[in-house]
């Protein structure tokens, strides 16, 4: 045993010199040349290996030549490293336009920018353009990239870009809203068309503008799609200026009854959200052919903000049946019942979706006084798939570049060794993945099916991440701080936003930095955040910043994480008088009604998961200007139980069931310290 024991710690540590001597070598490849061979000595066993040579390829990527670029995809064949070189120097050879070389090494399939380089090629030799055989799958797409301009035009040279094509490619971009791709296309259109075009074009880019134009615009087809689609997005960023221009407009155009019924739609749905007085009126009164989904929906959330609750249980019965039948509509369905005295029957309806594990079912749960829908299993071992796995030369990369700090390109190595796997290897995979603190393959592999009842890996606690303690020093629940956590990126560390929110917790690096002096704590840049506890600590004390200014209210500070400060700072002016279930279901956005649904129930989860019992979720959601504060571990507290017999499915030979009330939160824990 002890010969083992020491075995494997000589193992470890020469993995852990081979990971330190990679990282300083592939540190000299990425600035070209050769320099990187002598620091790699010891490494051509080591699973990353062909990331050097690679490294170094790309940075001299100017200066190489074919035949060096495809002696190393011989020698590594299949390689992500290899693919991302031969699409890069691929896009090289088009810019030096050595067409010779590009068509020799060209194979369809690596996207349009190289599909429209081959066709550049193609033009170079001579050949013309056939529009079906080059052109139409590019044809469909609704927006290309430069290296297609140059095609394009020749096209339209040799009389490929009909009008009637041009105006098809238009109306695919209409509904896409690439105003970009309409502009260039109208250049193709003969003159007395291509100002229909922009016409177009501007009622996606400035609505409002379009609609002032509108007045001198002839009563045609064109003009009455634009019109049409300025409307409606107009109605979206101003109802009440939207509804004075339909009153202008709607007599001056013969419009279609679809398009009547979208502008009417769009105006109706709009001054809800923006919570007009006469909205559920509104609502109410569309024609049934302009009702959509979302407009029955939005009917029954005026009158909740409204607390009509025959009006209530008046839209829900408009919904169509699979709508009714939501979770979300059925929990307000009991309210409704329940206020209008009907208490028998809103306790079956409370009965059927306290059943459920979420947001709603827990509500549900609360008006019954009963304890929470929640059937715990986890994934059964299974040595011989464990060994399989690890044996799958992908893995070992992923692994590989996880442990050195690179889950991006450790995701795609590992999406491209499972993508044709059977779920028990995807499971073991996971499983591995986890014992290594790759937490987020747990979040995206298990979201369907029995898998979701591995709770222990879809809601991870990384101890060593110090969220525990970090949120404690800041002043909050640190089950509310793994709820935000978990929603905000999913346990992706590298996670970056399109507004360039980063990390763990999604930071902004101007609010962190702003934290971060207020708090006195170091801040070395944006970059930092990539780092989890470095994230974590900024980000507990942001959230107990939001905290504070909502007198405590965790369900509020979510809306406000989310949607900003300012923005609730509005909807409590409005509508404070309104309960919190009642008030997060009239929040105007929907991402964000998402977004605190689920932090509140993860909320729960993660109380679960650290305590073994979780505080129900209506102690969270207090009134608004009523303090919340409250003890950790919780002294009042819900069983959380497997209420459904289907637990029997899930504990086939993928699964084990595991108590609920006693769940593997201690052991699980331990492991990950």
């Amino acid at each position: 045993m002890l010969a083992g024991v020491a075995f494997a710690q000589t193992e470890n540590a020469s993995l852990e010199a081979q990971r330190a001597a990679f990282k300083q070598a592939y540190a000299a490849a990425s600035r070209g040349g050769d320099g990187w061979r002598e620091q790699a000595r010891g490494l051509t066993n080591y699973p990353l290996y062909p990331y050097l040579q690679a490294a170094s390829l790309e940075h001299d990527l100017q200066q190489v030549d074919r035949p060096t670029v495809e002696t190393y995809l011989r020698q590594f064949p299949d390689l992500i490293p290899a693919s991302d070189l031969k699409r890069d120097f691929l896009q090289e050879l088009a810019r030096r336009q050595d067409w010779t070389d590009f068509v020799a090494m060209y194979q369809p399939g690596l996207g349009d920018a190289l599909s429209c380089n081959a066709l550049q090629a193609q033009l170079a030799g001579g050949a013309k353009l056939d529009f079906n055989r080059d052109l139409a799958a590019l044809w469909a797409e609704p927006a290309l990239p430069s290296a297609c301009d140059p095609v394009l035009q020749a096209a339209f040279e040799q009389g490929l870009l009909t009008p009637a094509r041009v105006w098809s490619r238009i109306d695919m971009a209409v509904e896409a809203g690439k105003a970009a791709t309409i502009s260039a296309s109208s250049k193709w259109l003969p003159p007395e068309e291509a100002g229909t075009a922009q016409n177009l074009a501007q009622a996606l880019n400035d609505p409002a503008a379009a609609l002032l134009a509108a007045k001198q615009w002839p009563d045609n087809t064109r003009s009455r799609q634009a019109v049409t689609l300025a409307l409606a997005r107009l109605a979206r960023r101003q109802s009440g200026t939207a509804d004075d221009a339909w009153q202008q407009l709607q007599g001056r155009f013969h419009f279609t009854p679809a398009q009547r019924d979208r502008v009417l739609n769009a105006l109706a749905v709009f001054h809800a959200a923006d919570f007009d007085s006469n909205a559920l009126a509104r609502l109410i009164e569309l024609p049934p052919s302009a009702q959509t989904p979302t407009s029955r929906e939005w009917r029954v959330r005026m009158a909740l903000a409204a607390k009509n609750w025959q009006a209530v249980l008046d839209g829900i019965a408009a919904m169509g049946p699979t709508q009714q039948q939501d979770d979300e509509w059925q929990y307000f369905r009991a309210r409704a019942l329940g206020e209008l005295g009907r208490a028998e029957e809103a306790q079956r309806v409370y009965a059927s979706v306290a059943g459920q594990s979420s947001y709603f079912g827990y509500l549900a749960a609360d008006h019954q006084s009963a304890s929470y829908a929640l059937c715990n299993t986890q994934p059964a071992a299974d040595p011989l798939t464990r060994q399989a796995v690890l044996a799958i030369p992908g893995i070992r990369r992923a692994f590989e570049l996880f442990a050195i700090g690179n889950p991006k390109q450790a995701r795609r190595e590992w999406n491209l060794a499972l993508a044709n796997a059977d779920a028990p290897t995807v499971r073991q995979a996971v499983i591995l993945a986890n014992e290594r603190g790759w937490y987020d393959r747990a979040v995206f592999a298990f979201n369907n099916g029995d898998a979701l009842g591995y709770y222990a890996l879809r809601f991870p606690l990384a101890s060593q991440d110090g969220l525990v303690p970090q949120a404690q020093q800041a002043g909050i629940d640190p089950s509310w701080a793994y709820g935000i956590l978990r929603v905000e990126s999913a346990w992706m560390s590298d996670a970056q936003s399109g507004a360039d929110a980063r990390g763990l917790m999604q930071l902004l690096p101007s609010t962190a930095a702003t934290v971060a002096r207020r708090n006195g704590l170091p801040w070395n840049g944006g970059d930092s955040l990539y780092d989890p506890a470095t994230n974590i600590e900024l980000g507990t004390r942001y959230l107990a910043q939001m905290a504070g200014r909502f007198n405590g209210s965790l369900w509020l500070a979510s809306a406000a994480y989310n949607a900003g400060a300012a923005r609730v700072d509005q909807w409590v002016t409005a509508r404070s008088m309104l309960p919190p279930d009642l008030f997060v279901a009239t929040i105007p956005f929907k991402e964000t009604r998402e977004y605190v649904a689920r932090v509140m129930y993860y909320s729960v989860i993660y109380d679960w998961r650290l305590h073994g019992k979780a505080a129900p979720i209506s102690t969270r959601m207090l009134p608004i200007g009523q303090p919340y504060s409250r003890l950790d571990p919780p002294e009042e507290h819900k069983s959380l139980t497997c209420p459904a017999p289907t637990v029997a499915t899930a504990t086939s030979s993928a699964a084990v069931p595991a108590t609920a009330a006693t769940p593997t939160a201690a052991p699980a824990r331990a492991k990950l310290r």
